[in-house]
């Protein structure tokens, strides 16, 4: 199938190429590079013999959607394209509104003008909230607790919505857990700009030396070790459920919603051990307060998965650390470093 990424260099967009390129999809990404590099492409190039172009743009931009649309001729999009961080999302909440909500609007527009029917969108877990009760399947009641996760949800029900107008719309909307780990070859990995916001790669960065220990948000939280509890999965499994979920769009219709985790939560703690054991290294950490927007603790129920697209996750949590300290051991300063 022809694939249209938007977003396609980020961290998930760029494993999820790599297992697209694998499986013989033709690949388009639309990336504007605000929160990752050119050099990923290369390396995405360099681990796949598979056809890949790519256009430099903003996937507001209607113009350029329908410039990438009508010379590449997608059969099904994958939409990464959008702000991430939930710290963030809460001092700049006009940005994420407008890069998360009115980029997916763009893109299901231009998506109508060329009569392209099938999207698999990258939302999150956080759209759950709270929890009534854990693990979170699909039917938990959604209620975000922070911007970010409130633009995703607001973009679902965006997506739901335009595919009830078209009897053969697909839209995937799959529910992400926390993405962590590195892609097998080291030549692949997060690399985030500026101050991490997310907690592998800044312990990956206290690890190589460029920074001095990990701040940890919150030890006074009600699970066993007093800091947050996550449902961490590696980005190698994400990438492959983006994989199973372009087949699964070929034989189904409407709008599904798919959690993609692993079943399992560890706390802050249980991460920093895995990676003291994974480097060697020590891994000072420093206690801060709680963020604003976090929760306790979040798990995944992804039994729909399993059984509806055939996916499951089979790296754990030691794969999880050893690949993300091989990739930083190795590129110290992520894309930047010497290729």
């Amino acid at each position: 199938m022809r694939v249209l990424v938007t977003g396609g260099a980020g961290y998930i967009g760029s494993h999820t190429l790599v297992e697209l390129l694998g499986q013989a999809h033709e690949v388009c990404v639309l990336d504007n590079y605000d929160n990752s590099s050119p050099e990923v492409l290369n390396r995405v190039r360099q681990l796949s013999n598979g056809q890949l172009t790519d256009y430099v743009g903003d996937v507001r931009d209607g113009s350029m959607l329908d410039q990438v649309m009508a010379e590449f001729k997608p059969d099904v999009v994958i939409h990464f394209a959008g702000l991430k961080a939930v710290g963030d999302s809460m001092t700049n909440p006009l940005g994420y509104y407008d890069v998360n909500v009115r980029g997916t609007l763009q893109l299901l527009s231009a998506m109508d003008r060329h009569n392209v029917r099938r999207v698999i969108f990258s939302s999150s877990a956080t759209v759950y909230g709270e929890p009534e009760y854990l693990p979170y399947d699909e039917a938990h009641p959604t209620n975000p607790t922070s911007v970010y996760g409130r633009t995703k949800l607001v973009a679902e029900q965006i997506i739901t919505d335009w595919s009830r107008t078209h009897d053969d719309a697909c839209a995937v909307l799959l529910r992400y857990f926390n993405p962590v780990g590195a892609h097998a070859s080291a030549r692949m990995g997060e690399h985030p700009d500026g101050v991490p916001n997310n907690l592998m790669p800044y312990i990956a960065q206290v690890a190589v030396g460029k920074r001095e220990a990990l701040q940890v948000f919150g030890d006074d939280y009600d699970t066993p070790d007093g800091t947050g509890l996550r449902d961490y999965i590696h980005v190698v499994d994400l990438a492959r459920a983006h994989v199973a979920a372009v087949d699964y769009s070929k034989r189904q219709t409407g709008a599904q919603v798919f959690n993609v985790g692993t079943g399992q939560s560890y706390s802050v703690h249980d991460m920093v051990k895995a990676f003291r054991t994974a480097s060697g290294q020590p891994i000072p950490c420093v206690i801060k307060p709680r963020r604003a927007g976090d929760i306790a603790a979040m798990q995944a129920n992804a039994a729909r998965a399993n059984v509806e697209m055939g996916w499951k996750a089979t790296h754990d949590l030691n794969d999880m650390a050893r690949s993300t300290w091989d990739w930083q051991s190795k590129n110290p300063d992520g894309y930047d470093s010497a290729s």
